[in-house]
């Protein structure tokens, strides 16, 4: 079905078909209610979804940033460098960084950006502005998912840092908003635009590793310094360990993942099991590290070090997915796919093609580069690597969205995505409390996911 741009109004048909198809759902997330933990909300009602929906056309895009921190600062950097793109207004619970920002912007010879900093949720005000056609924000997680909400109802689009919510209620907020609206909400995930897995995903999509069977996806990556810090992310980012357990940050292996196994393109995440070893970890950390008077002392972390989940798509696919960023490793995402061809694994990289000369050994990735690049990264990967941070995925990523917007495209994710890549934390914690039972994953797009779409 052909959809119109996402600031156009729902026609009568369209209501009426939604809500026919909310009635459809409804029967059916009631049968599977057991494997559910979170229904979708009974007050909000489904409209038509937002999947392959294109931007209106922007001359110029304006953008407003919450959270101007680490991250913030990182991304208002990529926005500068990308042609068309002008920052509109900061916000930030710290004056000071909002301040430094908009010196960034001025020196970058643009106006000077209206600045928020009232407060937690100073954001608020910031999105009644009529000069915003997209705020980002790139705050502690707990405020992703309010920030786009507000940004939304107002009338703008939102993207959002990793994950976009921590629950499934607020995936189903997100995903309600958006069809509500006609606003995108885009979870920014960096690591679908990095050189190696648009490569793959490239290839992927040629068949050249045949019927993709199964993936891994992961982040591992020794945060201990990090967590303990007495400022930036140490400030929030080890209270889930004190709280929660499960995989708190699914998306930078499971994005790329999905776009391999076309998800919300004709498959989707059906269900998951999850199981996590015992915490060892950050209470070594801080026996090794802290001084016995610190505050840090009082806490009792209650996450496992290493959570594996195993995820069956509906096509009966498989994909492997840890977290582990507490213990001393390597970075690594996995990152890998295997398919009735052929075999690609990440860290290092390597490629394994049914037929290739030398027998069953692994090739060099670069032997694929000069065939399979994909096209962005040919248009604009050498200023990517100049400009753009985490070896130029976060510039080609922030050049994307912009693209998409000014000419009018579908971006290269929705809402769906960005509620099904997030729903892993929630879904892994609940399995786990549930001796590793499965969790079935909501249909967040309501059947759209199987009708064929493209993208990047």
């Amino acid at each position: 079905m052909p959809h119109g741009p996402a600031d156009a109004p729902l026609s009568r048909r369209d209501l009426l078909k939604a809500a026919g198809a909310a009635s459809a759902a409804i029967a059916v997330s009631s049968s599977e209610s057991h494997a559910d933990p979170t229904p979708p909300p009974s007050s909000m009602l489904a409209a038509a979804t937002m999947m392959g929906v294109p931007f209106a056309r922007h001359a110029k895009v304006r953008v407003a940033i919450v959270g101007t921190g680490l991250r913030g600062s990182s991304v208002l950097g990529e926005l500068l460098a990308v042609d068309g793109v002008q920052i509109t207004a900061l916000c930030d619970i710290v004056p000071a960084k909002v301040a430094r920002a908009a010196k960034r912007v001025t020196d970058a010879g643009q106006p000077a950006p209206a600045m928020y900093s009232s407060g937690e949720r100073a954001f608020e005000e910031l999105v009644k502005r009529d000069d915003i056609d997209i705020v980002y924000t790139a705050t502690p997680w707990p405020w992703h998912t309010p920030v786009c909400l507000a940004a939304m109802k107002a009338g703008k689009h939102a993207a959002t840092e990793v994950p976009a919510a921590t629950s499934l209620a607020e995936c189903w907020d997100l995903v309600r908003t958006s069809e509500q609206t006609r606003k995108h909400c885009l979870m920014m995930e960096n690591c679908c635009y990095d050189f190696n897995e648009m490569l793959v995903d490239t290839m992927v999509k040629k068949g050249l590793f045949g019927e993709i069977m199964y993936a891994e996806a992961a982040y591992i990556h020794d945060l201990r310094s990090i967590l303990f810090e007495d400022r930036d992310e140490g400030l929030w980012r080890r209270k889930p360990h004190t709280n929660r357990d499960g995989n708190f940050y699914p998306t930078h292996g499971l994005g790329p993942v999905a776009w391999y196994l076309d998800i919300h393109k004709g498959d989707r995440f059906d269900y998951l099991v999850s199981m996590s070893t015992p915490e060892r970890g950050l209470t070594q950390w801080r026996e090794a590290k802290v001084p016995k008077d610190s505050p840090k002392w009082q806490e009792k972390y209650v996450a496992g070090d290493i959570n594996s989940s195993f995820i069956k798509t509906i096509r009966g696919k498989t994909i492997l997915l840890q977290h582990n960023v507490t213990l001393p490793t390597p970075y690594d995402r996995l990152n890998s796919v295997r398919g009735t061809k052929g075999v690609f694994k990440d860290y290092p990289a390597r490629i394994f093609l049914e037929g290739q000369p030398g027998g069953h050994a692994f090739k060099p990735v670069d032997d694929y580069k000069a065939a399979h690049t994909h096209p962005l990264w040919q248009r604009v990967g050498e200023i990517a690597r100049q400009k753009g941070g985490h070896g130029g995925m976060d510039y080609i990523m922030a050049f994307r969205l912009v693209e998409c917007m000014r000419e009018g495209l579908p971006p290269d994710f929705d809402v769906y995505d960005a509620a099904a890549w997030s729903a892993p934390w929630p879904l892994s914690e609940a399995s786990l409390a549930k001796g590793s039972a499965p969790m079935r994953f909501p249909d967040f797009s309501n059947g759209a996911w199987q009708r064929p779409r493209t993208g990047a």
